[in-house]
C-alpha cells in the first residue's frame, strides 16, 4: 500500500461536522492510556496498539479519540511511527458512516499544522479515495513498502544468517 501526501497549509480553517449526535472528538489523556490501548488492540491488533502507545509519550498526547456515550468509538494518531506521519486510525465497525473517521483525520491533521508541519504523510494507505476526497491527499510514487520495509510481524521466523 502506498503512502499519500497532504498539504496541511491547504486545509480549510473550518469544516462542517458530519458527526452523529452525541459523538465528540478530543485528545486522549495520559491516564486513559491503558483503556485506549486495550480498545485499539482488541479491535485492530497489537501492531496498531504498539504504534498508538508511542502517542502517549508526549504532552500533549498525539492521539485523538472519538467518544460516544462515555465509550471510545474511534482513534487517530500522528507522529508515532515517524515524525510527520498520520496514522494509524480506526473506527469501531458498528459506528462507521457517521463522520467519525473524517473528524478524527481533520482534527489530527490540524494538530500537525498547529505544530508547524506544512505536509503530512499518510503511511501505508488503505482507503486512498477517502483521503483524496477528504483532504486532497495524493499518492507518493514508489512509496511501497516505504518506512515499513523490514518490519517484524508476530509469528514470523527471524531471517536466517
Amino acid at each position: 500500500m502506498p503512502d499519500m501526501l497532504v498539504r496541511l497549509y491547504a486545509l480549510p480553517e473550518r469544516r462542517a461536522s458530519r458527526l452523529g449526535p452525541g459523538i465528540s472528538i478530543r485528545r486522549a489523556m495520559a491516564p486513559e492510556r491503558g483503556i485506549v490501548l486495550a480498545w485499539i488492540e482488541e479491535r485492530f491488533g497489537a501492531g496498531w496498539a504498539g504504534e498508538a502507545e508511542a502517542a502517549f509519550s508526549s504532552t500533549p498526547t498525539r492521539i485523538h479519540v472519538a467518544v460516544h456515550e462515555g465509550r471510545i468509538v474511534g482513534f487517530a494518531c500522528h507522529d508515532v511511527t515517524a515524525l510527520g506521519f498520520f496514522g494509524p486510525t480506526g473506527v469501531d465497525e458498528a459506528m462507521r458512516g457517521q463522520g467519525i473517521g473524517e473528524a478524527l483525520l481533520i482534527e489530527s491533521l490540524m494538530a500537525m499544522r498547529t505544530a508547524g508541519y506544512g505536509y503530512a504523510i499518510i503511511g501505508g494507505v488503505g482507503p486512498a479515495d477517502f483521503y483524496a476526497r477528504t483532504v486532497g491527499a495524493v499518492e507518493i510514487p514508489d512509496s511501497t513498502p516505504g518506512i515499513y520495509a523490514g518490519m517484524l510481524f508476530p509469528g514470523e521466523a527471524p531471517p536466517e544468517d
